[in-house]
């Protein structure tokens, strides 16, 4: 194949390559072949983390000037050239983050798959299993991940034996049983007025969460004149749930199915449910094409239900046919087929052809009881209870994402319905005697492992796995005679999100010591002691957006105002570049837009004029490689990304130097699309972006006029066109947080006209929000709170544009500077017990507020370009995909 294999001797602390077995430790291969050098593998066995795997294999990094030691520029191994790094001074400097076709990007692959997957996490975030190898590759990548994969398979560098770890026999665990009329009682208690569930500080009902309560209430149950009270409510209010957009217009199929199901588990006709045919209008709204020859709003492939998304959306659309007598669409099952990944999971995106696959057990669950029911599949089946066979945990639980070493609730509770249809009773019992050792005093269920605080979303698919049934088979029965139960018939009210998050609760996380060094700054890379200043600087935008804390705000401002040094020396401007060859426009802009919110004069902060500067950092014309300074005329230098572009004509116009920045905006302007969306990098590079969208829409509203006017408002109409059925928006990361914030901001600009689309997307953002007050980077991504998400979430959930952000800092006082402390601060709070969900059924519910906390909105903002797609690569790890908004100090600050 023409690749080169070596297995070095590993350093005195590293692990021998041959530790490493199909069942104990993890390999990591990294291509030196751009550089005359072979594939050199290493050996962890008992990796922690996929950055730790590299160091522990044996090799050595190094990080650039502009981000610390947390973003990987060069890589090295003993036995290549006397441990050279690559790439060497001469090539890349790594003073700046490195371009996005010339870096080292980080690949994954699982026991039993033949090919790579770009890691959707930062390598210290991933979690490597027994089996899996790593990959990094120095090189370019796409937007989608799909180019740039390494040349060798994974088969090629695993350990010795190769192929998938046995999954070994049937979990033992203790013969056990969920306590169901307990659960249902928590679940009835759940209901306002016995009829429908209303999140904590709403008026409005979840009718998401009111028809989870009515199959808990259906299987435990059966016929009850509680259950008929809440199917009577939902088909009273089926235009609401199903027909967001009106009689006659295409449904929410995913609304449309669960309500469609709820009609035949309680033998009503789901051919005339609240006024509609609901399987009719189902099988009228398949997609009869994809993005192949275009945008296509709605439909990622041929057989997509319209606008479904997600895979579990597209699984009941399919089994509400299957039980209404209705033969579906052969297109939609055959979509079904296509979510399935090489090692038999199934993914719970909606993936168009040659997108990575990750798959996870609960979707799989799901979607293998659908092919089971549909008839016709057997290999996928058997494919799909192989997967659920070989990931389920010692104690019989399933993770809720690939990487995961702890059982998640909704997790374990679809596989155990599947595992039970599929006639593995063995480890379906395994799976149930583990959730009810995780049922809560009240009578529900938390989300994850330990958990102590029970939600709806956990609690429903618990219990028609402790029943033996499922949505494929359930029906109702007459109502068994009440026992008697110790267990209290009114437990205590369980905090649910409102309207919006909980801003003060994300306050206050954003603001622990533990996470805010010194009450001043974030950490870049934990441990490292460089300060990550565009986060910092996010997280004073989220704390000016709020108002909730303005001591703190002081604090973070008065630190950068006074030039900002971190626990290495480095100071705000090592990272602005203002006055070096390097000048970062994005980043210039960044800080200037914060002096200009809290009232600091932009043209004297941090010991420099930052309008002066960004006056000098507008091109005038396009470099020439290998100089990659200059996008274009009108770009602002080492601002490779729109997120970039725009933060520098906003700090501009509101200096009130709108002359200065007429060709900053000509060229911003220019690079809108016909669609009304802007790209993510540039030079653009074809794809569209929800949060460069966003932030131009700000941009360009603050400048004014007749043709900013227009096109504001075709950006508004794309990105009000790009929601989501569940609310949010989706992002490099999939449903992504940063990018529902964004969405709210950019909407806010015309809040009559995108009441409702606002309205959704602060609850969605409110259902991922942890107990902790954080927020998970997105939905259906590995839980647990994120400060870049949170700094995020935070201040884009108050609406108000970054054009407009204004907080006064009267009547706080300057503190002093305490010396750097050692120690390290938690950035990332994984596997939060009470978090929002990573379940298929997409209605978490997240411990959120009244959501009343109003205020300005914050940046959202991180680094700017796909050249920071290598931060995926980095250790501060992050959810990510390839574009660069997951880091938060990316080349020229754009984020």
């Amino acid at each position: 194949m023409g690749v080169s294999f070596v297995t070095g001797t590993a350093p005195a602390a590293a692990d021998p390559i041959e530790a490493c077995t199909p069942d104990k430790g993890a390999i990591v291969a990294v291509d030196f072949g751009p550089f005359g050098g072979p594939v050199v593998r290493g050996c962890d066995t008992t990796p922690t983390s996929g950055y730790d795997l590299l160091q522990e294999g044996g090799f050595t990094t190094e990080g650039t000037e502009h981000d610390g030691p947390a973003f990987i520029c060069r890589l090295g191994h003993g036995t290549f050239n006397s441990g050279t790094q690559y790439p060497t001074p001469d090539k890349e400097d790594c003073v700046l983050t490195p371009q996005a076709t010339a870096y080292w990007s980080y690949w994954i692959a699982s026991p039993g798959q033949s090919s790579w997957t770009y890691s959707p996490l930062g390598a210290m975030d991933r979690k490597p299993k027994a089996g899996d190898v790593d990959a990094w590759v120095f090189g370019g990548t796409d937007v989608g991940g799909s180019t740039g994969k390494p040349t060798f398979s994974p088969d090629d560098v695993r350990a010795a034996g190769g192929g998938t770890p046995d999954p070994g026999g049937t979990p033992t665990a203790p013969a056990s049983k969920i306590d169901v009329p307990a659960a249902a009682r928590w679940v009835t208690g759940r209901l306002t007025d016995g009829e429908r569930v209303v999140d904590e500080g709403a008026e409005a009902p979840n009718y998401f969460l009111t028809t989870e309560a009515a199959y808990a209430l259906a299987a435990a149950n059966g016929r009850s004149a509680a259950l008929d009270k809440v199917t009577a409510y939902l088909a009273a209010h089926t235009d609401a749930y199903a027909y967001p957009n009106g009689k006659g217009q295409a449904p929410d199929p995913t609304a449309a199915a669960r309500l469609a199901l709820l009609a035949e588990i309680t033998e009503r006709d789901p051919r005339a449910f609240g006024g509609h045919d609901l399987l009719a209008d189902l099988t009228a709204h398949v997609c009869d094409a994809g993005t192949e020859n275009g945008p296509n709003p709605g439909c990622t492939a041929k057989g997509d239900f319209l606008g479904a998304g997600y895979g579990d959306g597209q699984a009941l659309a399919v089994l509400a046919l299957l039980r209404g007598g209705v033969r579906p669409p052969a297109e939609t099952v055959t979509r079904l087929t296509q979510l399935q990944c090489e090692d038999g999971g199934v993914t719970s995106i909606l993936i168009g052809p040659g997108e990575n696959c990750d798959g996870d057990p609960a979707t799989t669950g799901l979607v293998a009881l659908v092919l089971h029911k549909a008839g016709g599949h057997a290999a996928e089946v058997t494919k799909a209870r192989a997967y659920l066979q070989k990931t389920q945990l010692g104690n019989g639980s399933y993770p809720g994402y690939t990487g995961s070493t702890t059982g998640s609730v909704p997790a374990t509770a679809l596989a155990a319905q599947a595992l039970r249809a599929l006639g593995d009773a063995a480890r379906s019992d395994a799976a149930v005697s583990w959730l009810s050792e995780q049922q809560v005093d009240d009578g529900g269920f938390g989300f994850d492992e330990g958990a102590t605080d029970s939600f709806l979303y956990a609690t429903a698919p618990a219990v028609l796995a402790g029943t033996g049934t499922d949505l494929a088979s359930l029906v109702v029965k007459k109502p068994e005679p009440p026992k008697p139960s110790p267990t209290p018939t009114t437990p205590s009210p369980t905090p649910s999100p409102g309207e919006g998050p909980d801003l003060r609760k994300g306050v206050a996380y954003l603001t622990d010591p533990v996470r805010l060094k010194q009450g001043r700054w974030y950490e870049n890379g934990q441990g490292s002691g460089f300060a990550d200043y565009g986060l910092t600087i996010d997280g004073a935008y989220a704390l000016a957006a709020t108002g909730h804390d303005n001591s703190t705000l002081r604090n973070i401002v008065d630190f950068l105002d006074k030039g900002g040094k971190d626990g290495k020396g480095r100071g705000v401007h090592d990272w602005t570049g203002v006055g070096t060859t390097h000048a970062a426009g994005g980043s210039i802009g960044k800080t200037a837009l914060l002096a200009e919110a809290v009232g600091r004069d932009p043209r004297s902060f941090g010991g420099q004029d930052l309008i002066a500067a960004l006056a000098d950092a507008v091109c005038t014309a396009p470099s020439k490689a290998p100089d990659r300074s200059c996008a274009a005329k009108g770009a602002y230098t080492y601002a490779p990304s729109v997120f970039a572009q725009s933060l520098g004509v906003i700090a501009q116009v509101r200096a009130g130097e709108k002359d200065a920045a007429a060709e900053p905006i000509a060229y911003l302007t220019s690079l809108q699309q016909p669609s009304g969306a802007w790209p993510s990098l540039v030079p653009p590079q074809g794809d569209s972006d929800v949060d460069s969208t966003a932030i131009a829409a700000m941009a360009l509203d603050l400048v004014g006029g007749a043709e900013a006017d227009t096109a504001v408002g075709k950006a508004l109409a794309w990105i009000a066109g790009r929601q989501l059925a569940d609310g949010g928006f989706p992002g490099a990361a999939g449903n992504s947080v940063n990018s529902a914030a964004l969405a709210v901001q950019g909407l806010s600009l015309d809040t009559p006209k995108y009441a409702a689309q606002i309205t959704k997307a602060r609850r969605f953002l409110a259902s991922q929000q942890n107990a902790d007050g954080g927020f998970n980077v997105a939905k259906g991504g590995q839980p647990g709170s994120d400060v870049r998400a949170s700094t995020q979430a935070v201040g884009g959930a108050t609406g108000m544009s970054f054009g407009r952000l204004t907080r006064s800092l009267d009547g706080t006082s300057p503190q002093p500077v305490p010396s750097p402390s050692p120690s390290t601060p938690v950035i990332v709070t994984p596997d939060d017990s009470a978090g929002a969900t990573a379940g298929v059924n997409g209605g978490s519910t997240g411990a959120g507020g009244t959501g009343g906390d109003g205020g300005l909105a914050s940046t959202g903002v991180q680094a700017g370009a796909l050249a920071a797609a290598a931060a995926v690569l980095v250790v501060a790890g992050w959810r990510v995909v390839v574009t660069a908004r997951r880091r938060g100090a990316g080349a020229g600050g754009g984020r």
